[in-house]
């Protein structure tokens, strides 16, 4: 079964296609970016052919969704030789509400629900959506299926996801915990127990999905009990340019002092904000560690609350989950940095974690037990794969559905 997975973005639309007839096969994989903006960029990247690139304008995602499939039928770039071989389309989307705590296969319901949350995730669902209707436009008649960064997370007890608010916000408004990067987290929570040789419906396991965003993840018994992102994926963790936690009263203060509206507001603390406001030199950890090697002050203190602030959560899921036998890091930063890990899990021995600096030293994008054998708490890194999920996801969805 051949499956197209896209992740529809305001301007951008990344995709792979799988070969999941027998195992899994990624066939090519490939980035839109500037859409809707002039000299937009299409980079294709087939498995075993050399990388295509083509620089033109792409008006809207239909417009990209049709490149898409043009290139993916190229006699000498493509992978497949008719867009009628494509069997299913999975989508990521970033805000399912409450309404959904698995993938689902899209119909009429579930794009009304998709366009109802667009309140709750503005810069995600409609293009989301757009990917949605751009497919049924192009290859009407092919099964697709919604994949939802939030589904995992439904599991979060009320204590958890409800806020210290007045109730009636919730009801009117359904202003709640809704967390998000789940299909990460279910994925290297259940990669790394399978790792481990552990079953995980036993055990409690604290995912870090280290990123230019970045969330941290209870899982007790294979659910999310919590997890760091909360309303909107602004809160929790200090991240590229998003503030993480921050007391309201501060925003209430600067957008007083700076007279800034809402609007101004939303860009400091997504746009200004993480470990680019501190620094005052990039979001890419690359960069600071390198200007910290360097000994610039404001990107040492970045590092150091990054690393600080991850470690906070670490401590309190381990409270909430009272223990932990699984610590993973995931994403770019949690895969590769095997500095800012380092940085994390020291001094950490009182709560179970023996680091095993010689396994983590230069360990990059493979996953690895970087903890010492006698430590109570396995710490790993694992690349995880979100593309993958949603294919799997996808695949299981349409060969179980009956009319």
């Amino acid at each position: 079964m051949i499956i197209l997975v896209l992740n529809c973005g305001s301007s951008s639309i990344k995709y792979q296609v799988f070969d999941m007839s027998d195992g899994y096969e990624m066939l090519a994989k490939g980035l839109l970016e500037r859409i809707g903006l002039n000299e937009s960029i299409i980079t294709h990247k087939p498995t075993g052919k050399e990388q295509y690139k083509v620089i033109t304008d792409i008006p809207d995602h239909t417009t990209g969704i049709n490149m898409v499939m043009d290139v993916l039928c190229h006699p000498v770039h493509g992978v497949i030789k008719s867009v009628n071989e494509i069997k299913a389309v999975g989508h990521r989307v970033v805000n399912g509400g409450e309404n959904y705590k698995e993938s689902v296969l899209i119909d009429n319901d579930v794009k009304k629900v998709i366009e109802e949350c667009i309140e709750l995730a503005p810069l995600h669902n409609p293009a989301n959506l757009k990917g949605i209707l751009s497919v049924e436009k192009l290859i009407p008649g092919v099964p697709q299926v919604a994949v939802f960064d939030t589904s995992f997370h439904q599991t979060m007890p009320d204590y958890a996801y409800m806020y210290a608010i007045p109730y009636e916000y919730y009801e009117k408004y359904k202003i709640r915990k809704y967390g998000y990067h789940g299909t990460s987290h279910k994925y290297v929570a259940n990669k790394a127990a399978k790792l481990a040789g552990k079953d995980i419906k036993n055990i409690k396991v604290i995912t870090c999905h280290l990123g230019n965003g970045a969330s941290i993840t209870a899982v007790n018994k294979g659910e999310s009990i919590d997890t760091s992102m909360g309303f909107t994926p602004v809160d929790g963790l200090i991240m590229g340019t998003r503030t993480g936690e921050v007391d309201p009263g501060v925003l209430v203060y600067i957008a007083d002092k700076e007279h800034l509206n809402v609007t101004g507001v939303n860009n400091m603390i997504n746009k200004k904000s993480g470990v680019f406001g501190i620094s005052q030199i990039s979001s890419d950890m690359r960069d600071l560690e390198t200007a910290a090697d360097a000994g610039n002050k404001k990107a040492i203190l970045a590092l150091k609350m990054y690393a600080y602030k991850v470690k906070k959560f670490i401590g309190s899921y381990m409270a909430a989950l009272n223990g932990c036998d699984l610590l993973v890091f995931t994403g770019g930063i949690g895969e590769n940095d095997f500095r800012m890990r380092k940085n994390i899990c020291s001094d950490m021995e009182n709560l179970g974690i023996l680091f095993d600096d010689s396994k983590n030293d230069g360990a990059r994008g493979h996953d690895i037990i970087i903890s010492r054998p006698e430590s109570r708490v396995t710490v790993m890194a694992v690349n995880t794969d979100e593309e993958f999920v949603i294919a799997s996801d996808t695949r299981y969805i349409v060969e179980h559905h009956t009319v």
